[in-house]
């Protein structure tokens, strides 16, 4: 079985199902028949403004967010999907915090999908810093397939790792 390193937290049956897709050429196609299409959010500033709607819409009473981006360094450097900083800077006599949301750019053709369960994880952290129950039910509210949509995502990066593939980078 190839190192599926994407689906270490994963049951074995599961890791087996995908590690047999993989060699067989049929994981790609799987996944481009469940998400046939990549989402049209290709610039930094279509990007804040689908987060900044999500926000708007699930967590109203939240910090704000100063700045979303995709980001080429995170998938290579810090081997994360997206990074949640919090930026605290001295202004008078008062601590000011300003919150900023990067999303790795494989991720800028990829499905609408995709990018939603990113977006969701990294805006839960305005409310839940650790990946605990909580945290986990809270992206869950504002996104119920969310655990779904991570196990796909986790395929298609084991897709790419091993193909080299990237299957909505021609939408």
């Amino acid at each position: 079985m190839p190192e599926l390193k994407y689906l270490t937290a994963y049951p074995d049956g599961l890791r087996q199902q995908a590690a047999g897709l993989l060699g067989e050429n049929r994981l790609g196609p799987l996944l481009r028949s469940r998400y046939p299409r990549a989402h049209g959010l290709r610039t930094d500033r279509a990007l804040y403004d689908y987060v900044q709607e999500l926000k708007i819409e699930y967590l109203r009473n939240a910090q704000p967010v100063s700045k979303v981006a995709y980001d080429s360094k995170i998938h290579v450097v810090q081997h994360a999907l997206g990074l949640h900083t919090q930026i605290s800077r001295v202004q008078g006599s008062k601590l000011k915090a300003k919150h900023e949301i990067r999303i790795a750019s494989v991720f800028r053709d990829a499905p609408l999908e995709f990018l939603r369960m990113i977006a969701v994880h990294e805006l839960a952290h305005l409310k839940e810093k650790d990946h605990d129950k909580a945290f986990y039910k809270l992206c869950c509210w504002m996104e119920p397939q969310y655990h779904q949509f991570e196990l796909d995502l986790r395929l298609y990066l084991t897709h790419m790792e091993h193909t080299g593939e990237r299957l909505w980078a021609d939408d």
